[in-house]
This record gives structure tokens, sequence and C-alpha cells, in this order.
């Protein structure tokens, strides 16, 4: 008997399942319902358009649904799906073309929903002039409308705040940054890094607020845009808002367990409370190792893993997540952020009796031509000495040092195993010991020496 699986939503959890399913059961019969018109498209790269180094937005797309249908998957685009009957295997599916309405049927159903925007409850914010930027289609409409505008308020000081507010200062236009909280990506990094940040931004001509709320948008008579803030009020021609995402899970909300923000609780095979129901990408928690608990980290790298591990469990358990250190990574005018694992705070509210150190020193020999400063923030447990998260900024790409920590932190390594890490040197890109290497030396100093072995 042919088994059918439905995967709900086509953008890189959905992708990835699909994949999967193709390899690991050929017999199976695929369905997929997205209701945009387009598939694949990389949100990352609406800042890089912005600024010229993408040159289309549909170059940031790496499949298209006829790929799918050329190897027999059923690519039901521009279709909604309005409810999901758990108990029943059905679903029920609008066609946004036609508005018609059917019924279909699932033995497997994998939920790739992905998120919406967090639109904060801001009095005018449905105005015209401001826009979101998460879809393919809300990245046209931004581009299209900030081509002709001058100056542009940035709403959120996380990762997308931070690319927009580059890619539009890189454009010659005059950028807002507004962020709430006291710090930038406050989720991602110490005060110092987020300071040097900061600095950064306003270096290249970006007016950055923190701590500062917006709590109105409104029309001047002169046709521009007014942000009413706790720190008076600004006039732009229009603003973007990036202050977060939520998990769109309403489809099953009920019928499986979920978190409090309404992301899927899954088990190790992305495997829901309902045993026929997965969930992968954006719409699901992911475990976080450094805690061993839940969390919820809506990352590309996240939703492509989870939803292969959907695509390749979706009949069978085959294969276990192995979690996450929430690694990630941005380039804020020419200088490396990477970092992964926990944050001093996010240690301490998970009650770990954590410490970090800060270090700072070129990245290769001051007998070398643009020996670049590093800035490494390394926290760790002082109970086990383990290592729990790290931050690193430099003008040199220094991202693969937040991959080789975040392997560390995977397997449980301590200050002491980092401090001495075997790790190649030549002057063309390394001292004798690495910028990580003294970090972590810097850190067993701080504990009194070496743990005996």
């Amino acid at each position: 008997m042919t088994l059918k699986v439905v995967v709900i939503g086509c953008t890189h959890a959905g992708i990835a399942a699909v994949k999967q399913i193709l390899k690991n059961y050929p017999d199976a019969e695929v369905t997929v319902y997205e209701r945009q018109s387009t598939i694949s498209y990389l949100s990352c790269a609406t800042y890089l358009h912005i600024e010229g180094t993408v040159r289309s937005l549909d170059d940031a797309r790496y499949v298209e649904p006829d790929d799918f249908a050329d190897e027999g998957v059923t690519m039901q685009i521009n279709h909604d799906v309005i409810r999901v009957n758990a108990s029943e295997h059905t679903l029920l599916v609008q066609n946004l073309a036609t508005k018609a309405m059917a019924t279909d049927t699932y033995d497997k159903l994998i939920m790739a929903t992905g998120s919406l925007t967090a639109i904060p409850a801001i009095p005018g914010v449905e105005n015209p002039k401001v826009l979101l930027c998460k879809t393919y289609n809300q990245a046209h409409s931004l581009c299209d409308y900030s081509t002709n505008q001058k100056r542009i308020a940035i709403i959120g000081g996380g990762y997308v705040g931070i690319e927009l507010a580059e890619g539009y200062a890189n454009t010659g236009h005059d950028v807002l940054l507004i962020q709430q909280p006291t710090h930038l990506l406050d989720q991602y990094v110490e005060p110092d890094i987020s300071q040097t940040v900061a600095r950064l931004l306003k270096a290249h001509g970006v007016q950055v607020l923190r701590h500062t709320r917006v709590t109105a948008f409104t029309d001047t008579d002169e046709g521009k845009l007014c942000l009413a803030t706790e720190a008076g009020k600004f006039e732009v021609d229009m603003a973007a808002i990036s202050a977060g995402i939520i998990p769109q899970t309403d489809l099953l909300q009920g019928q499986v367990k979920m978190a409090a923000n309404g992301a899927i609780l899954t088990d190790d095979y992305m495997q829901t409370s309902n045993p026929d129901i997965l969930a992968a990408g954006d719409a699901a928690i992911s475990h976080d190792n450094p805690t061993n608990t839940p969390s919820y980290a809506p990352l590309v790298s996240h939703a492509v893993r989870q939803g292969a591990l959907a695509g390749i469990n979706a009949f069978e358990r085959r294969l276990r997540t192995i979690g996450t250190q929430n690694t990630t990574g941005v380039l804020v005018f020419d200088h490396t952020l990477a970092r992964t694992g926990l944050t001093m705070k996010q240690a301490e509210d998970a009650h770990l009796n954590a410490a970090h150190v800060l270090y700072a020193g070129p990245y290769r020999p001051k007998f070398m031509p643009e020996h670049y400063p590093v800035m490494v923030e390394l926290i760790y447990d002082q109970n086990n000495r383990k290592i729990l998260g790290v931050q690193l900024l430099c003008q040199h790409d220094i991202s693969q040092a937040a991959n080789v920590v975040s392997a560390l932190i995977q397997s449980g390594g301590t200050i002491d195993q980092l401090a001495m890490l075997d790790m190649l040197f030549s002057p063309n890109f390394s001292e004798p010991f690495n910028y990580l290497n003294k970090t972590a030396q810097k850190a067993v100093d701080q504990e009194n020496g070496y743990l005996r072995t």
C-alpha cells in the first residue's frame, strides 16, 4: 500500500523534508501545500539586494516548484490549508486563485509552516509606509518602495535590523535604528561586543537609539511618517519592522503539545505528541545543548536540519537530532560577528554557575600586515569548567572559530581542553597559540590554573 505524506509549508524546512522523503521513501506519495506563489527565498538576501551585492531577489531562491513536480511531488502552490483534523487525518484546503475549497487526507503530516514577523502593537503600525521584510513578497515591496525614499527607520536591533541598517547606509540613505532593549543584539552578545557594533554603525552614519520604544506612527502634513518615541519625535520617509518573529502553528492548536510561545514540541525524531505528525523549522522547538532544555531558535540552519530529520523519520524513526548550540553570525561593515552557545544572561537565567572572560588581541602576529584585533567573549561553567558559549568580533573573517567552539560545546568540551586544543599555526592565519587558545587560557588563569588530570 502506498503511504501518503503531506508537507504544509515549503520554505527551508519543507524543502529539506521533501528532499529526504524522495530519497528515503521513493514509493511514498508526496503532496506539498504552500500559500505563497514562490518557494525557497532566503530572507537574509534582502539587505544584500538593497546594497547591490545580490543583483535580484530571485537569485536568492534555490528551488522552484517545478523541480519537485518533475520528481513526482504534487505541488499545490497558492493553496492555503484552512484546517487540520488530526484525529481524522484530513485537511481543508483553499485554492487562493479560484477560492475553491477541497478536502485532502494524509498518513503522515509534516508541519513546516514557519513563522510570522512579530508586529508590535503600536498605534498606526498599519500605515502603508511601515513595511515588513520576511517573505519574498514583503522583501520585494520593501525594496521597491525604499528606492526613492531618503530617510529610513529600522525598528528592532537584532540581526535583521543590523543588516537592513547596513544595507541602507551603504546606499546613501539616512538610517535611524531603534532598539527597545538597552543593547543591540542583546540575545546574542555581551554588552562589550554590542557597544562595538553600535560604534561601527554610528561611524557609518547610522543614528542608533537604544532603550527606546516607538509609541505611535502618524502621517505628517508633508506626507512624511512621524515616529513618536520615548526619546522624542522623528520624521522619516518609511519604516521597516524587524522586531522578532513568532511561530505559525495555529492549525494544530489544541491538537499537539506546544511550548508557551506556540512552537510545537517534538521528540528527538521531530515527532510531535501525535505519532502521525512531525514538525520542523520555525514552527518547532529545538533542543538546546548548553542548557539541555527545549528552546525556540528560528534559524535557517535549524530549519534545514530539522526538515531533513523530519523527512528521514517520516515513516520510520531512523535518525535522532543531536541538538543545537544556536550558532550564528553576521557581517557588520566588513567586521565578522560570530557566536555560539549562551550569553552570560542566558546562562544565569538557566541557573548555571557561569563566568566569562574577554580577550582582545591581534588575530595573527603583529609583524604581519593587517593584524586586525579580535574580541572574544568566552562563557563557561565554573562548576565543571565546560564551555557554554563564545562570541567573536573581528575585521578578519573569524566565523569558523564559532564552529570550532560549537563542536566543543556539543561534545562537552572544557576551558582546559580549548586552552591546549591543537590548532594550526602559520603567520598568515594565526599566532602559535590561536586567539581561542589564549581566551581559554585566560579563563583557566581566572579559575586558578588547570584542572589536574
